[in-house]
């Protein structure tokens, strides 16, 4: 049976209009960009239309680590439907305890301990509550500019823009800016429950933080009882040529939230992993935090098989040899367009490529879409386009990426006046 394509893409953009959100219809219209998502495999998506492939460098911050429709995945999936659904959240469950040993097992240090969720921001909800319920303290410090999540306690760590459409922020939260020690020497104290940042806020355009900074957020931490929680959500399951990107800091996080490639772009999962003494107080309240579907048994054995193909050394060997290609040629890259490319902030393939002023990033989303290439600006610093392209890219697809961005800073220039 068909499912993709089955109208023609004028109606499907008006039916989605008229029934899902029709400002993001008049958005894209707005920008030139009529997309439809059709096909989809590996690294590349289709319009409906079958009239335009896009090398998908967005991959939904992460999804689709493993490329999308990854026959791997796949299979595991389909076989899992022969055997399992979606499982019961008040019992004990075989795959849940399967998944979150393996996760102890590969998580830093003393993390041991698991609750499941659907998407990143529940992870992050969780990791909060825990935090607060664990050391019966309130304020929460994260960064300026920085991003978690859209539901409650995690859209209130966002930025202001975020969560001030919907009332006055909560009680509890502040903001400090990224990678500033005496910011955050200054806002913890002994009120404070956890700080949570990203490892690399994708969001504020992927700054990379200075080797020392979170070994020293974790002292000061240490000192005044507070938690440090890791949002490795983009920056987890190889994306940085570690497993986790907080290996390159050698920090042991008190709580880690992990989602988006957890799913392997298959099956909805995300995860809260803390370390053993923080369990006293799940051991205590057992049921102060529930997900219907958190941890479906399907969605865990699908998260089994990400976790196996993510972490094999040759995997990440892999990422790290593909992160050295465009280090390499976005050097090539700032001689060639010096006008308007500052630099490539990267770990890894979490990469983001700054330009000389916040009118850039949407024109190259723009450009970039132009030239073949999927892409979005850091909405936080608009300087900044993100590019996070599969972990499973061949070498020779990597220089074609590159070739494609070299042609979308030459349509953006023109399209500044910068040339």
């Amino acid at each position: 049976m068909k499912y993709s394509g089955t109208d023609t893409k004028d109606a499907i953009i008006e039916r989605f209009s008229r029934h899902v959100s029709s400002g993001k219809v008049a958005f894209f219209k707005s920008a030139g960009i009529d997309f439809v998502l059709g096909k989809r495999e590996g690294p590349y998506i289709w319009d409906s239309s079958g009239s335009k492939r896009l090398i998908n460098c967005n991959n939904n911050g992460g999804v689709f680590n493993l490329g999308h429709m990854n026959p791997e995945i796949r299979q595991v999936l389909k076989g899992c439907l022969e055997e399992l659904d979606i499982g019961n959240h008040h019992l004990i469950s075989e795959q849940r305890a399967l998944l979150a040993q393996r996760l102890a097992q590969l998580t830093p240090g003393d993390i041991t301990y698991t609750v499941f969720g659907v998407g990143g921001g529940e992870a992050v909800d969780c990791a909060i509550k825990l935090a607060r319920g664990y050391t019966k303290k309130l304020k929460i410090i994260s960064a300026l500019g920085g991003y978690h999540g859209h539901t409650g306690l995690a859209l209130a760590t966002g930025d202001v823009k975020y969560h001030s459409l919907f009332g006055p922020q909560l009680p509890g939260f502040v903001q400090v800016p990224f990678n500033d020690k005496d910011a955050i020497k200054e806002a913890i104290d002994e009120n404070t429950a956890a700080v949570i940042f990203e490892t690399i806020p994708a969001t504020l355009g992927m700054p990379i933080p200075s080797p020392d900074y979170f070994s020293y957020v974790k002292d000061l931490c240490e000192k005044t009882g507070a938690l440090l929680i890791m949002d490795e959500v983009q920056t987890g399951l190889g994306r940085t040529g570690k497993l986790w990107g907080i290996e390159h800091f050698d920090v042991v996080p008190d709580i880690m939230v992990i989602g988006k490639g957890l799913s392997g772009g298959i099956y909805p999962i995300s995860a809260t992993c803390f370390r053993t003494e923080l369990q006293s107080f799940f051991h205590e309240h057992p049921f102060s935090h529930i997900s219907t579907f958190g941890g479906a048994e399907l969605g865990c054995r699908v998260a089994l098989a990400v976790l196996e193909k993510s972490s094999q050394p040759e995997f990440l060997e892999h990422v790290t040899k593909l992160a050295d290609i465009f280090k390499h040629e976005f050097e090539n890259l700032k001689k060639s367009h010096p006008e308007i490319l500052v630099g490539l902030r990267q770990l890894g393939l979490m990469m983001g490529f700054e330009m000389v002023n916040e009118n850039c990033g949407p024109i190259m989303s723009k450009t970039c879409y132009d030239n073949g290439i999927l892409c979005i600006y850091a909405n936080n610093d608009t300087r900044v386009s993100q590019l996070l392209p599969p972990l499973i890219i061949s070498e020779g697809l990597a220089y074609e990426i590159i070739e494609r961005i070299d042609k979308s800073l030459d349509d953006a220039k023109r399209f500044l006046g910068l040339t």
